[in-house]
């Protein structure tokens, strides 16, 4: 008796079952049925690369109200739509994200400058420090729908400081927060008096963060440009390093304990590992003017930063260039910025009033996506990853349109740096073997370090 074999297809594998499925097709990967794959591959990683920069719209709103320059600002430990900002005339806001309004006006600081604000680890309060050297707590709950926003002129407890204020940063488990100023004190919520009070000889301590992984451990900036790292259940400061030039601001990794970010007045940002201060880890380019604040994103691997150059800069963490750079032709100068916490958004407020909403990703469609648009989204960005060296597409992919003072400063800072390295070539030349020793960036712009 003859065996015969025969080919046996199920039907539900390549006929719809409506008229809206799509074909199901049966492809064979062998590459040498396909000789020209890699060519189909980066022709469409080329139009991936092209679309992107067409559909790069960041800019998602601004929220306007303040009547004087925004200088601080803190998001909402849970409520995504939630931000609260400090402003020179006094007046703290709260924003309604979601319907890009305002909710809540809090005047309490008798139209003096607000220096620092902070939400409590729960979110029910929000703490303002400010000129007056007051401390100010306010209630952060705000369930109001519709209407003009509420005014709230009588804070819910004033604790009044006996030094300047010129930041404040709260404990993320206990009830405590450090302020700093002419003086660093820890407080706990519950006394109207500090616990704790750190000197190092400086004048003035203009910022101060607690870490989020370790608790314990505060970072601050003073003025005599140093760093200077606290630990609360210690007596005395910890270890101090003293940088070339000035930094005005600091920001904690969420996710790795003993890094931080400092963004300098020399238009640099240095990360640092607090277990080595000698150096920095990296150091981070492409501001023209001076850095003034900077915020980490919740997966700890970028962070934003804002500059007098009037842009706001994203940076990943293990690069030394900005992957993207934000303007519009009414921002100024940046005083702070800050992360959504899921990951998706940015804040920045400047001196002309507003604070704006961008997207994290440019090119990010919002709003809810289909099956196949995400495939084909996650298909993208694989081809882009994989042709990311070709010179052609890290050429588009690179390729930003900035303000044309940043241009014009940006060549001249070239110019600059070229006129240093032949002068220090030429230097070495006509020197002895080993007289003038190759110094690495990361090593040029720590001064001292002191413990």
């Amino acid at each position: 008796m003859v065996r015969v074999k025969m080919l046996q297809r199920d039907p539900a594998d390549h006929i719809r079952e409506t008229k809206n499925d799509i074909h199901k097709i049966t492809r064979n990967f062998d590459p040498e049925l396909h000789p020209f794959d890699v060519n189909r591959e980066y022709v469409r990683a080329m139009n991936a690369t092209k679309l992107e920069r067409v559909f790069a719209k960041p800019f998602i709103g601004a929220l306007d109200g303040h009547g004087d320059s925004v200088s601080c600002m803190d998001s909402h430990p849970h409520r995504l739509s939630r931000v609260a900002s400090g402003a020179a005339d006094g007046e703290v806001r709260l924003w309604d994200l979601a319907r890009k309004r305002c909710t809540k006006i809090f005047r309490g600081h008798e139209g003096r400058f607000v220096r620092g604000i902070v939400y409590t680890p729960n979110g029910q309060q929000i703490l303002s420090v400010g000129d007056d050297k007051h401390i100010c707590t306010w209630n952060a709950n705000d369930e109001i729908e519709e209407g003009e926003p509420v005014i709230v002129k009588e804070a819910t407890e004033i604790i009044n400081s006996k030094a300047m204020l010129t930041g404040i940063s709260y404990h993320r488990h206990e009830e405590k927060f450090a302020t700093c100023g002419d003086i660093t004190q820890l407080w706990d919520a519950s006394t109207n008096y500090p616990i704790k009070e750190f000197q190092w000889g400086v004048d003035t301590v203009h910022t101060i963060k607690f870490n989020q992984v370790e608790p314990h451990i505060l970072g601050a900036c003073a003025s005599d440009r140093s760093i200077i790292l606290y630990d609360i259940r210690l007596a005395t400061p910890m270890r101090k390093v003293i940088m070339e030039m000035n930094t005005n601001a600091i920001a904690w990794n969420p996710m790795e304990a003993p890094t931080f970010i400092a963004a300098n007045e020399d238009y640099n940002l240095y990360a640092f590992d607090m277990r080595h201060l000698k150096r920095p880890t990296n150091v981070h380019m492409d501001h023209v003017s001076a850095v003034t604040c900077v915020g980490f994103a919740p997966t700890g691997r970028e962070f934003v930063s804002g500059s007098y150059d009037k842009t706001v800069r994203i940076f990943p963490v293990d690069k030394g260039r900005s992957r993207e750079v934000y303007h519009t032709k009414r921002m100024q100068r940046l005083t702070c910025v800050a992360w959504s916490g899921d990951n998706r958004y940015i804040l920045s407020g400047s001196d002309e009033m507003n604070v704006r909403l961008w997207k994290a990703r440019a090119s990010e469609k919002m709003g809810i996506l289909k099956e196949r648009q995400r495939m084909t989204l996650n298909y993208n960005e694989k081809l882009k990853e994989k042709f990311a060296n070709h010179p052609k597409i890290k050429r588009i992919a690179k390729h930003r349109q900035v303000p044309k003072h940043v241009q014009n400063a940006s060549r001249e800072h070239k110019i600059i740096r070229e006129s240093q390295k032949r002068k220090e070539g030429n230097k070495r030349a006509h020197s002895k073997p080993g007289a003038i020793p190759f110094v690495p960036e990361r090593e040029k712009h720590v001064v001292d370090e002191q413990e």
